[in-house]
């Protein structure tokens, strides 16, 4: 395997970009690949594949070139090459690289020394799943005996999984365009297809039509949790870009309505671009200004799903930076914020309605207690129906939450 100095160049460019701006990693990675038009496909690949592997292992990476913390370029060089050499021990299938180049950003990085220590690492759980402390001992606290499982599991690239729009087409078409060879259907999950090969989804004119949205095979299970029938009125309050109000349309077949509300004006702006495309002509969005927005909405509504802020520890495959990202002030801060916007929302259902309340979070701290505390305060009004959890480990999907409650 040979190395292209100008490809490692623009990782340690965007690994500074992540950990020195603090920067988010799919948009440097996406910026950065936009950057340079002479990139050929495997440029693209190994770029995105190294920068996402060394953010996800970074504290692996650091412990194993003797690192504390990574500021200046010369950190970031020395942590991909360190990266190089242990990366074929780390992910099977890539060619062993027996002595870096003579560059002289890898000057003083002795590849035998950095192996041993890289055996030294795997003995410690937080260094070998590369895991912030305060993180494992939440993990293991909450999680109990499941979370080596369910941490080894995060740390595992995360599959392509597409939803099919029926509002558009069906599973048999779609496989059918994209090759019965390179996709497989999810079993308990009816729209899923999984892709067994990575390729460019935006490019492809079945996209660009809107027969199918990308999302994951356990978040593709929370908008059917509503219990949706024909003709109904759906509010999905914290829709972000709104990948589960389009599946929501769809289960409604378009009739009804579906009022998707967030606080963030650009994110329901992506939303109605991708209604459009997906044939969605039930759907208006609302932006969130004020309590006086959910106040006015009090007792008008049939369904409501509140897809919660998390923290976001059942997605840390796709999002891997934000472990590093992630403090435990914010841990405690989300968590009444959740609480708020269950005592507040709930409000909005009608009686002998019913809503959903889902994280991507395997804390329960965030999801069942959340859920057993509002019950509780609640019990008056509201029922307790049923819950599922969604495991990285056991299913293969993210790590999601959800509960369905009854207003009485």
């Amino acid at each position: 395997m040979k190395l292209y100095k100008g490809l490692v160049a623009a990782t340690v460019e965007a690994l500074q970009d992540i950990f020195v701006k603090n920067r988010q990693a799919d948009r440097v990675v996406e910026q950065l690949l936009k950057s340079n038009k002479k990139w050929g496909a495997r440029d693209r690949a190994f770029i995105a594949e190294n920068v996402y592997e060394i953010v996800r292992w970074w504290r692996l990476v650091k412990y194993v070139a003797h690192m504390e913390k990574a500021t200046e370029s010369e950190d970031f060089w020395r942590l991909a090459g360190a990266w190089q050499l242990i990366k074929p021990l780390q992910l099977d299938g890539h060619e062993v690289l027996e002595s870096l180049p003579e560059w002289p950003e890898f000057e003083g990085l002795n590849p035998q020394s950095v192996r041993e220590r890289y055996q030294e690492g795997l003995k410690t759980r937080r260094i070998a799943q590369s895991i912030p402390d305060w993180i494992d001992q939440i993990g293991e606290s909450e999680v109990g005996e499941e979370w080596d499982s369910e941490l080894a599991a995060l740390n595992k690239t995360a599959p392509v999984v597409l939803r099919v729009n029926s509002l558009k087409t069906d599973i048999g078409t779609v496989r059918e365009q994209l090759g019965f060879d390179i996709t497989e259907t999810v079993s308990g999950v009816p729209e899923a297809l999984l892709l067994k090969k990575r390729m460019n989804i935006s490019g492809l004119d079945s996209f660009k039509n809107g027969l199918f949205e990308v999302q994951d095979a356990g978040s593709q299970l929370i908008a059917p949790y509503l219990d949706v029938h024909a003709g109904m009125s759906v509010i999905d309050a914290c829709a972000g870009a709104g990948g589960k109000s389009l599946h929501l349309a769809a289960l409604l077949g378009n009739t009804g309505s579906i009022l998707s509300m967030d606080i963030e004006h650009h994110k329901l702006q992506e939303l109605e671009r991708r209604a459009s495309r997906n044939g969605v002509t039930n759907l208006t969005t609302m932006l969130i200004s004020s309590e006086k927005t959910i106040a006015h909405l009090s007792g008008t509504t049939d369904r409501l799903l509140l897809d919660v802020p998390c923290s976001g520890l059942g997605v840390l495959r796709r999002n891997p930076d934000s472990k590093w990202k992630l403090k435990p002030e914010f841990l405690d801060k989300i968590r009444k914020v959740q609480a708020d916007i269950l005592k507040n929302y709930s409000k909005m259902v009608k009686k002998g309605g019913k809503m959903v309340y889902a994280t991507c979070s395997i804390l329960p701290s965030e999801s069942e207690e959340q859920v057993r505390a509002f019950s509780k305060r609640h019990k008056a009004d509201w029922q307790f129906v049923s819950e599922h959890r969604t495991s990285p480990a056991r299913d293969g999907f993210d790590g999601f939450y959800m509960a369905l409650l009854e207003r009485k």
